[in-house]
């Protein structure tokens, strides 16, 4: 059985970066259960803990004093990144210790998986004397998710959506590092997503998504990065049946509104 630690960071009376009226302690612990989430439901031979379920106070010493009693095997601390740039960076102490080539090449395959899934801008991979890093006496990576006080990236983070797909980005990762196998009777977990317009500019994704009500059409906006760039998806319909995404197609065309589905 592996065991994989997930920090929550911050929390509490720390909220970490602010900005775009977003909490950086608020994201943190949506990624980190979602990413529990996922591994629990999606693969076997795993045992996965989380540094805090709730918007409490724990100290950085308390959490990897909890992750090394534990004896884990490989520890993510979740953060979100502040300071005006854009994208996805993520960390692995920058002392010499022992096993420091295995933890690069953990840092490695996790942080392709997150850029994979969410489609962030790469800002590298790098190493710092962080203490959820230095202190911890298994591989440790630490991922900055995005810049909160950038409004490209706050949009992102803003959406649940998104969130779902770093942390998904990250319980893929992590199984790939550990080499967890997929649960028995797992059904394919492929979704037909109908889109109606995708916009380069979220006011007019706004637009659409008012005039769609008109028609009782509920829809949402996903954003969705592609080689650094965001586009505002307007999604009208996620569905288990391709025929059932293709009768809202028609739908929609009906009442005038170009659509086309995707598959998540």
């Amino acid at each position: 059985m592996k065991k994989v630690f997930i920090d929550a960071g911050h929390g509490g009376n720390d909220p970490g970066a602010s900005g775009h009226d977003l909490k950086e302690k608020d994201i943190t612990l949506a990624i980190a259960r979602q990413t529990k989430n996922y591994l629990d439901k999606m693969f076997s031979g795993v045992d996965v803990k989380v540094s805090r379920t709730k918007d409490r106070s724990v100290t950085l010493k308390e959490r990897t004093n909890a992750a090394n009693a534990w004896g884990a095997d490989v520890l993510v601390s979740i953060h979100v990144n502040a300071g005006g740039g854009r994208g996805f960076e993520s960390y692995m102490y920058n002392g010499a210790f022992k096993g420091k080539e295995k933890t690069r090449e953990i840092q490695k395959v996790l942080h392709e998986a997150i850029l994979e899934e969410t489609g962030f801008v790469n800002r590298g991979m790098k190493e710092q004397n962080f203490h959820m890093v230095r202190a911890s006496q298994m591989p440790a990576v630490l991922t900055e998710n995005g810049f909160i006080d950038r409004k490209e990236d706050a949009v992102l983070l803003k959406s649940a959506a998104f969130l779902n797909k770093i942390a998904k980005g990250h319980a893929v990762g992590i199984a790939n590092v550990l080499r967890l196998p997929k649960k028995q009777g797992i059904v394919s977990q492929v979704m037909y997503r109908v889109v109606t317009g995708s916009f380069e500019n979220y006011t007019y994704a706004k637009e659409l998504v008012r005039l769609l009500a008109k028609k009782d059409m509920e829809a949402f906006i996903d954003p969705h990065t592609s080689r650094g760039k965001t586009y505002y998806r307007v999604v009208t319909g996620s569905f288990q049946e391709l025929a059932n995404a293709k009768k809202r197609v028609s739908t929609l065309e009906s009442y005038g509104f170009d659509s086309f589905i995707v598959n998540v």
